[in-house]
């Protein structure tokens, strides 16, 4: 059971946050200023702690930075009614998880702290598994705690130590290539050669040269004899991305070399021996290709030993904070800025967005992200959704709207007036009635949701 610690000065927020948490399981404690709340935290460790920002002398900022020094796995995060930009960003500079604007609504509070807590959890099974793998596994730059992504790396440790071939499927962007190269890098052959073949970046003159090299005078422009890829591959691993690519006239010498590891340069008569482990990848549905006669049924059978299947980004959301911060970390380094997070609504918006170019497409928006931010942290604005290709819908949205103007009355201006208003209060029962909120979760500015808001006479402030 958790141990939280509400801070708040302002007696019924502490009342009423104890009773909704302590009716969530939590174990709760209070403190009513921040002087008190930083000898609680001298004595004990909390899980988790809510607190205000501005408190008298003592204030929330000052909880954070004593919170973090006596235990960094402490969640805190900082909740305001005179929050402004700049205290958010600094607040979370200092290491809060998130700030909440008051008023709030209560479920967004039990949705951030549920949150909060499993990503705590995650982290720290995630951080036992790579103190268990240590030693003797490096998944490099794979990154991701779902359950799909633990039986990927069982996988790995079964099959690293193995000669078997292996054949990776998925969708374009899924990261398969870095899975070929985890197996690569935590079995036998780790100090052997790992040579990428891009099976559809070859043209088709020149495939066969590539891989099985050439002898001098083979053919117009040999003149000198060429290993190929296979052979100095020796001893190591050979990738194949994009099996399917291959020519039926190359999949009929790639039966032989990956049945007997042997093959004819162009022009030999005589073949080269090779010890190699062979592993593909392809985003296309092997067995259709089969079927259909654009692939060699006995090819597959052997390429298909061992199977891994990549699963989309949009079947693995649990990955997607992960993934953003290990993307944001490394182009934050790159471009010299100290930008420490994603704020929680950038998240919750990029969990939203269908993502058909996968974990690839997620680096190059965190990448363009990171790039034009202008704060500490990544908001919403950063993101720029609406210049990728789509978000994912609900069933509800993606239905046709229903149609009807056979009244003799019609007035177009007020029906879509009546649509705009049921969208603006919807979204501000949503966000709790934070304007700001409910500006981002409509996509437009908060100056347009103000206007809309006044030309319907909902709301005249």
């Amino acid at each position: 059971m958790p141990n939280l610690l509400v801070v708040d000065d302002d007696l019924s927020m502490r009342e009423m946050l104890e009773v909704m948490l302590t009716s969530e399981g939590y174990r709760v404690a209070c403190a009513e200023d921040g002087t008190k709340a930083i000898r609680m935290l001298a004595k004990k460790k909390y899980d988790l702690i809510i607190t205000d920002i501005r408190m008298g002398p003592v204030g929330g900022l000052t909880v954070l930075r004593e919170a973090k020094k006596h235990s960094p796995e402490t969640v805190v995060i900082m909740i305001s009614a005179f929050a402004t930009t700049e205290t958010a960003v600094e607040a979370m500079n200092e290491g809060a998880y998130d700030y909440i604007p008051k008023p709030f609504n209560v479920d967004e509070v039990k949705h951030t702290i549920r949150n909060a807590l499993e990503r705590k959890t995650l982290e720290h099974e995630k951080e036992v598994l790579d103190a268990e793998l240590k030693e003797t596994y490096h998944f490099g730059h794979i990154v991701g705690n779902s359950p799909a992504m633990m039986k990927i790396y069982n996988a790995i440790k079964q099959v690293a130590d193995t000669r078997s071939n292996v054949l990776i499927t998925g969708e374009s962007g899924t990261g398969k290539e870095l899975i070929a190269r985890a197996i690569h890098e935590n079995g036998v052959r780790r100090d052997k050669p790992f040579t990428v073949i891009h099976c559809g970046g070859i043209p088709d003159t020149l495939m066969e040269s590539e891989l099985f090299g050439h002898r001098k005078g083979a053919f117009t422009g040999a003149v000198d004899t060429k290993k190929g890829l296979f052979e100095v591959s020796d001893t190591g691993t050979v990738f194949l991305d994009e099996i399917a690519e291959l020519t039926p006239a190359v999949q009929v010498k790639l039966l032989r070399v990956v049945q007997e590891r042997a093959f004819k340069p162009v022009g030999e008569t005589e073949d080269v021996k090779v010890d190699i482990r062979i592993i593909s990848a392809t985003n296309k549905n092997l067995e259709s290709e089969v079927i259909a006669g654009n692939f060699r049924e006995d090819l597959f059978y052997r390429l298909n030993v061992i199977h891994i299947d990549m699963p989309p980004l949009r079947e693995r959301q649990d990955d997607l904070p992960a993934l953003a911060q290990h993307f944001l970390e490394k182009f934050s380094k790159e471009t010299g800025k100290s930008i420490q997070k994603l704020s929680s609504y950038a998240l919750s918006m990029l969990a939203r967005y269908d993502f058909p170019g996968n974990v690839r497409e997620l680096e190059n928006m965190i990448e363009r992200s990171v790039a034009t931010a202008t704060t500490n942290i990544i908001l919403p604005d950063s993101l720029a959704l609406s210049t990728y290709k789509r978000t994912r819908k609900t069933a509800d949205e993606s239905r046709p709207v229903a149609v009807d103007i056979s009244a003799s009355d019609f007035d177009l201006d007020a029906v879509l007036a009546e649509v705009e208003q049921a969208y603006l209060l919807k979204a501000l029962e949503m966000s709790g009635g934070i304007k700001q909120k409910a500006a981002e979760l409509l996509g437009i500015s908060f100056r347009s949701f103000r206007y809309r808001l006044e030309k319907l006479g909902i709301e005249k402030d």
